[in-house]
């Protein structure tokens, strides 16, 4: 008894054990050979803006997400100060030109025999002028970038100080904008992938906030020169969204995803997934109608999902894995 119970056991848990075998049809089908590389989406057109100075903001003409042309003023510093400050420098600068003209003037007859003593006079008469010149072109420079204008058209899509009153540094950001036409996706390819990329290159783009979604692109640019500051050598590709291609899924600045790159692509071929293929030291085989039929095969095209076999098997065969 206690044999017999021992026995069923055994080829119950065998049978338990065992792997039900997994098969699939050989299908015609576009096969891809595809190069994916992650990247970010990022604008050709943006742009923080600060004032070159500190101050006090006197007039906040936008809100965020307002859409701005070229050359809007969008927020300005109270420019009563930044004016003295102007006029100070001009009167500074009248009144040491007058002085490096005055000691000019008393040594022109010494042009040939001009003394140490003399020439120190002259050039500190002309290192004060020539400082005063340039503290009127900072003050100048100051008062006329108190207003901040859009350097180009898009949209507000950050505002820190949204009242007046306040006293900001020149370190403060004050304004982002971006436009929206703009965005493209940057990835990063090493020195053995880029050789593979080219400008035109048609891309497909999923972001991992719209994964069930595929945009269309373009390769518009492949750097000559590798990024600094990487551990390896990697290059900088951009790749444009397709017009149109966006729709109402308009994607953010800093959003996430994978650019798929087409390196090769075989219409109406023979494919079974990668599983299915397997190899030892004599190449290629699949497992054709049932477990343990070793059948050499060739294969083409190698994409992700699918793999093109060339020879060694009809549409229609089923494999086992």
């Amino acid at each position: 008894m206690a044999i017999a119970f021992a026995l069923g056991s055994f080829f119950f848990f065998r049978a338990r054990g065992k792997k039900e075998a997994v098969t699939i049809t050989v299908e015609r089908g576009t096969v891809k050979e595809e190069l994916i590389l992650t990247g970010q989406v990022k604008a050709e057109k943006h742009a923080t803006l600060s004032f070159p100075t500190s101050g006090k903001i006197s007039w906040v003409g936008v809100t965020e997400g307002q859409k701005v042309y070229k050359g809007q003023a969008l927020n300005s510093l109270d420019k009563i100060v930044l004016n003295t400050v102007y006029q100070q420098a001009l009167n500074n600068y009248r009144n040491y030109q007058a002085a490096a003209e005055s000691t000019l003037d008393s040594l022109k007859d010494n042009d040939s025999d001009e003394t140490f003593a003399q020439k120190a006079t002259r050039t500190a008469a002309e290192v004060a002028r020539d400082n005063a010149y340039d503290a009127v072109k900072a003050a100048k420079y100051n008062l006329d970038n108190a207003t901040l204008l859009a350097p180009f058209a898009g949209i507000i899509t950050s505002l820190p100080f949204s009242n007046a009153g306040i006293n900001v540094s020149f370190t403060d950001i004050q304004i982002e904008i971006v436009d929206p036409a703009t965005l493209y996706f940057e990835v990063e390819a090493d020195q053995s992938e880029v050789t593979d990329i080219k400008d035109g290159q048609e891309v497909a783009i999923v972001l991992d906030s719209y994964s069930d979604k595929e945009f269309k692109g373009k390769v518009s640019f492949v750097s000559y020169t590798p990024k600094e500051g990487e551990a390896g050598t990697v290059y900088k590709i951009k790749v444009v969204f397709e017009k149109g291609a966006l729709g109402d899924n308009l994607p953010r600045i800093g959003m996430t995803g994978d650019a798929k790159f087409i390196l090769s692509q075989k219409d109406n071929a023979l494919f079974a997934p990668p599983r299915f293929i397997n190899s030892d030291k004599e190449g290629k085989y699949i497992n054709l109608g049932k477990i343990g039929n070793k059948v050499r095969v060739n294969i083409g095209v190698e994409g992700e999902d699918r793999v093109e076999i060339t020879e060694g098997v009809k549409e229609g065969d089923t494999l086992y894995d």
